[in-house]
Formats: structure tokens, C-alpha cells, sequence
């Protein structure tokens, strides 16, 4: 059966808000409730972010996750999912992150657009994005999941947020306007040992692809992207597992560095 109940919904809430608050990870959704569907995954994560809305959060953007085809293959999937951003989730460029915050963090690097207008789908176009973008800047996403050993299916991640941790952004914006982003390389190092790396080309092609998706895929529940938010367009390559002590440093060309520590 699907969990379209909504005592069922408010229980699979429960689950993961008892990882929170505990910080102590669970079994995966998809275990107790097998029907559960991605409409009831985005209804599980609206119903967490609504409720730290009432408890004085605020939205700052959205991230989108499974922009690359290997991440889709891995879940089976054939398309990206997206989260939401909270204020409280965004540390500074070079901070340091304490660990008994997190549960089983992951490191990544990508791009963030920081929009100027309000995107509308369901026909927004890659010009549109970036017409509508006030300016890019690297970014470092700390991916974490409530799942225990991140033993997820897509619905897990969905409902638990796109397994949204922290982000941390670059210091220095910069106008894509007349650049290529397919183009920009990104390399994460952790210690100061090169780890991966990744260019634009690697999220659906275009990391504006991306976030035309998201804001054609939001006007299916009839929401919008919004002047001022952040978007992250997803991890440019693979996450990097995080452990107390760890320094990782995300290069991006001519665009900098974002740095964080675990302590």
C-alpha cells in the first residue's frame, strides 16, 4: 500500500524527526511503509520544512541531487530530485563544522546560482536561467542522511530532505554571462590529497540544465524559484565520505576555492 493516509505521512514525518532530534540515524522509509511513493516522499520532506518554517527557519534556496547519470543508475532512477535550504544549514567558507551535528556526512562540490528573479516553470529554458541569475559562485555541499549507512532508495532521500546537510558558498560572485560553464573544472582535495573532479558538462550537460528542471518540476506542486535564493546544481562528482579532522578544499578555477574542516 502507498501511504497517501495522512496519519501515515505524519508517522514516516515522525521517523525522521526522531533522527534529528535523537541524532541517532534510522531504518529506511522504504522498509516500513514499502508502497511509499515519490509524491509521498515530497510530501514527507514539505511537511519537515514547513514545520521548521513555523519554528523560525527560513528557506534561502533550494538543491537539487542525481544531476549525474551514474547517481541515477545507482537508484534507478532517470531523473534529479531537490531539497530545500535552510538558513541554519549554511556555514562560512572555511568554517569548521562539528561533527556530533551531523550523522554521516559526505562532501561535495558544485555550482550555486543566486537568482535575481523569480523562475516559473513549467517551461523554463536554460537562457531563461541564466537571464534570470544575478551571478554563480562555487560551492561546497555537505550531503548527510538520517538513513542509517546510507541505505537509501529514492524515496528515502526525497523524504529525508534530498539528504540535505550543510552548504558552504565561495567568496566571490561572478557573472556567467559570457562564460561556458560545461567548461568549469572542479577538484576536491581532503587533506590536501586530490580526491575526484568534475566539470559542468557533468550535471545533464549544462549546470543551468539543472535548474531549469527544478523550477519546471516545482510548478507541478505549484511552487516557484524565487529573487535571492540559492540554488545548488549539483555534485560536479562523486561525494566524498567525512571524518573528525578532515580538511577538504573544492578548487574551481578562476572562480576560487570554498574549504571546510570537521571537528
Amino acid at each position: 500500500m502507498n501511504i497517501q493516509e495522512t496519519n501515515q505521512v505524519h508517522e514516516a514525518y515522525q521517523h525522521i524527526l526522531q533522527a534529528e532530534k535523537n541524532k541517532k540515524s534510522v531504518a529506511p522509509l522504504t522498509d516500513l511503509y514499502p508502497g511509499i511513493t515519490i509524491h509521498d516522499a515530497y510530501r514527507i520532506q514539505m511537511k519537515s520544512i514547513d514545520q521548521k518554517v513555523k519554528d523560525g527557519q527560513n528557506v534561502v534556496g533550494k538543491k537539487i541531487g542525481l544531476t549525474s547519470f551514474a547517481m541515477q543508475k545507482l537508484l534507478g532512477v532517470d531523473q534529479p530530485d531537490y531539497g530545500h535550504l535552510l538558513d541554519s544549514m549554511e556555514v562560512p567558507n572555511g568554517g569548521t563544522l562539528p561533527m556530533e551535528t551531523l550523522f554521516n556526512p559526505k562532501v561535495e562540490g558544485e555550482l550555486a546560482f543566486v537568482l535575481k528573479k523569480d523562475l516559473i516553470g513549467p517551461a523554463v529554458t536554460v537562457e531563461e536561467v541564466l537571464e534570470a541569475t544575478d551571478y554563480i559562485v562555487p560551492s561546497i555541499e555537505i550531503v548527510d542522511s538520517r538513513i542509517t549507512d546510507w541505505k537509501i532508495k529514492l524515496e528515502d532521500t526525497v523524504a529525508d530532505n534530498a539528504s540535505c546537510g550543510l552548504f558552504a558558498l565561495g567568496s566571490h560572485p561572478f557573472d556567467p554571462k559570457g562564460m561556458d560553464l560545461t567548461k568549469i573544472e572542479m577538484r576536491l582535495y581532503k587533506n590536501g590529497e586530490f580526491m575526484n573532479k568534475g566539470t559542468g558538462a557533468d550535471v545533464l550537460g549544462h549546470p543551468a540544465t539543472c535548474v531549469a528542471w527544478l523550477a519546471n518540476k516545482l510548478a507541478e506542486y505549484d511552487v516557484k524559484l524565487k529573487a535571492g535564493e540559492v540554488i545548488l546544481s549539483g555534485a560536479l562528482s562523486a561525494a566524498v565520505i567525512a571524518q573528525k579532522g578532515d580538511v577538504f578544499t573544492a578548487e574551481f578555477g578562476q572562480l576560487g576555492t570554498v574549504k571546510v574542516s570537521f571537528g
